[in-house]
């Protein structure tokens, strides 16, 4: 049976930005709360968000989702990943950022849809012709995703399996822009 964990990875320092881009307003409230929103609205086994102390005090956390405190964000994106995984006791790990604010359930659907027939591949939108988030991991790829460090992510996971890659071309690809400097976040807010 397949149990999905959604876990939204929230403890980045947005060091491109220079400000916390998560706690950026959008449509009326941080970025963040959209995407923990999000989150909450996803028909999935069990939430997850990572993040650190001082964003998870500045949003409105759903009962349905669980938070877990990165203590040691500058290590990098692997600490997150490591601790979203080990929280996680689902068949498929959904990984979501927490900078994609315009994301929606409609836009996240066909990842989930193509677990039944794609069970033991990594599935993920493809936009502007690369890879983007979020991404699906069955859980026999645990051991490698709990091998990562520093900064290193899903991709390197990804890479390294090919032949179990599996790329969704999304209907609203404008939706997947995920914001990491003051252009994106401006992008974002004037394109809405």
């Amino acid at each position: 049976m397949i149990k999905i964990s959604a876990i939204l990875l929230a403890a980045g320092l947005s060091k491109r930005m220079g400000e916390d881009k998560l706690l950026l307003g959008y449509r009326g409230s941080p970025m963040l709360q959209q995407t923990v929103n999000l989150l909450s609205e996803l028909p999935v086994y069990e939430r997850i968000l990572v993040t650190i102390d001082t964003r998870l005090k500045q949003i409105s956390l759903p009962p349905d989702i669980r938070s877990y405190i990165n203590r040691f964000p500058e290590k990098g994106q692997s600490g997150s990943i490591r601790i979203g995984i080990e929280a996680a006791t689902g068949t498929h790990y959904l990984f979501l950022a927490a900078d994609q604010p315009k994301l929606t359930l409609y836009d996240i659907m066909p990842l989930l849809e193509s677990i039944k027939n794609n069970p033991k591949s990594i599935i993920y939108p493809i936009v502007d012709l690369k890879p983007s988030s979020p991404t699906v991991f069955p859980t026999n790829f645990r051991s490698d995703m709990l091998k990562l460090s520093g900064d290193e992510g899903g991709r390197k996971v990804r890479d390294n399996y090919p032949e179990l890659n599996y790329m969704i071309e999304p209907e609203h690809p404008q939706n997947f822009i995920d914001v990491d400097t003051a252009e994106d976040y401006k992008e974002c807010i004037n394109n809405d």
